[in-house]
C-alpha cells in the first residue's frame, strides 16, 4: 500500500499520521500545506488556498507526473481539511482519506479518528491515545542500545521528558521536584528540549545523573525504553502519547498556560488510569499500555478491504458486454 502524510508539518500531528501510515504502508510521502491568509484562518470550512489547486499547476494535491494516486492519504490538523477533500474529489474518491482529531469541517472523510480529549462525530473511531510512532519493536531495540545511565547506578531509573521550554516559575517546581526524587534514590535520565535556554539547562544539570548533551544524538527513544516510570511535562499530546505506549507509571508535570487541546488529553488520559500528576514523589501503578496504532491500522485494513470487496462485486454485477459483429455469427 502506498500512502501520503498530509498535515502542516506540526510534530504532534506529523507523527501521529506517521504511525499510522507505518502500520499500514510500505511506501510513504510526506506532504505538507501552507496556505496564505485569509485561507489559513478559515480552514477547516473555507476552501484551500487557490494558489494550491491542481488547476493552477501545484503538484501539492496532484500525483508526480506519470506516478498513480496513493491508495491512502493521511491527515491531521484543520489546515489539511480542504486539502484532504480536495484530494479526494481530484481522484475520484479512489483514494481512502483518513482523517486524525476532531477540526475536520464539513468535510467527510472515509475514516475519521477521534483520539483522547477530542470532540469528532459519532462515527469517528475513538481511541484511547494519539497514534504513536513508538512501539514494542522500538521500545526493544531502545532497550538493547547502550545504556544512558551506568548500570551499577542504584536507584530506580527515571526519565524526565520536556517537550519545550518552560517559564522560570515552571523551571523551578520541575527542578525542585526531580531533586526530591534523586534524594528518594532515584537515577534521573533528563532529555530536554532542543534548544533549551541555558539557564533550564544548568538547574537540570544540578539534578540529572544524565543530561542529553544537544550536539549528540536525541536519547528520546533510549529515555523511553530504558526508563522504569517516567516524568513528562504536559505540553505535548504527541509526547504524553508515546509516554503511556512503554507501559512505565506516566508522571505528568502541567506548566502554566499548556495549550487547552493538550489540558484535553492530559484529562482523558489521567481519567483512564493511564497518568497520574507529578508530586516529587514516585508512584507506582500499573495498566495495560494502549495501542492505538494498531487499533486506527486494523480500521483502515477492514476499510479497503471492504471497499474492494464491495468495488469486485458491483463489477461482477455489472451486465456483459454483448460482442458487436460484421454479420452473422457462423455456427
Amino acid at each position: 500500500m502506498r500512502a501520503w502524510v498530509l498535515t502542516d508539518g506540526a510534530p504532534d500531528r506529523e507523527e501521529a499520521c506517521l504511525g499510522v501510515a507505518e502500520a499500514v504502508a510500505e511506501r510513504i510521502e510526506r506532504r505538507r500545506v501552507a496556505p496564505r491568509a485569509p485561507w489559513r484562518w478559515l480552514a477547516p470550512w473555507g476552501p484551500l488556498d487557490p494558489r494550491d489547486a491542481p488547476e493552477r499547476g501545484s503538484r501539492l494535491i496532484l500525483p508526480a507526473q506519470g506516478a498513480a494516486w496513493p491508495d491512502l492519504v493521511i491527515g491531521s490538523g484543520r489546515i489539511a481539511a480542504p486539502y484532504l477533500a480536495r484530494i479526494k474529489k481530484a481522484s475520484g474518491g479512489g483514494v481512502v482519506t483518513v482523517f486524525i482529531g476532531d477540526r475536520v469541517g464539513r468535510f467527510s472523510p472515509d475514516l475519521v479518528v477521534a483520539p483522547a480529549g477530542g470532540r469528532a462525530p459519532a462515527h469517528a473511531v475513538r481511541t484511547r491515545t494519539w497514534p504513536s510512532r513508538v512501539n514494542a519493536l522500538r521500545l526493544a531495540a531502545a532497550r538493547g542500545a547502550p545504556p544512558l545511565l551506568p548500570p551499577e547506578l542504584p536507584g530506580p531509573r527515571v526519565g524526565v521528558l520536556i517537550d519545550a521550554p518552560l517559564v522560570a516559575e515552571d523551571a523551578a517546581r520541575l527542578v525542585a521536584g526531580l531533586r526530591r526524587l534523586r534524594e528518594q534514590g532515584a537515577a534521573l535520565s533528563v532529555r530536554p528540549p532542543a534548544g533549551a535556554p541555558e539557564a533550564l539547562l544548568l538547574a537540570l544539570a544540578g539534578v540529572a545523573h544524565y543530561l542529553w548533551a544537544q550536539d549528540r544524538p536525541d536519547p528520546y527513544m533510549s529515555v523511553l525504553g530504558q526508563s522504569e516510570a517516567l516524568v513528562v511535562t504536559a505540553q505535548s499530546t504527541r509526547m504524553l502519547s508515546d509516554a503511556v505506549v512503554t507501559g512505565a507509571p506516566v508522571l505528568t508535570f502541567l506548566p502554566q498556560g499548556a495549550p487547552r487541546a493538550v489540558r484535553r488529553v492530559l484529562e482523558a488520559l489521567a481519567a483512564q488510569g493511564l497518568t497520574r500528576p507529578f508530586t516529587g514523589e514516585l508512584d507506582a501503578y500499573a495498566y495495560a499500555p494502549p495501542d492505538s496504532t494498531r487499533e486506527v491500522a486494523h480500521a483502515i485494513h477492514a476499510l479497503v478491504t471492504t471497499r474492494a470487496a464491495l468495488r469486485k462485486e458491483r463489477v461482477r454485477r455489472a451486465p456483459a458486454r454483448t460482442r458487436e459483429t460484421n454479420g452473422p455469427s457462423s455456427r
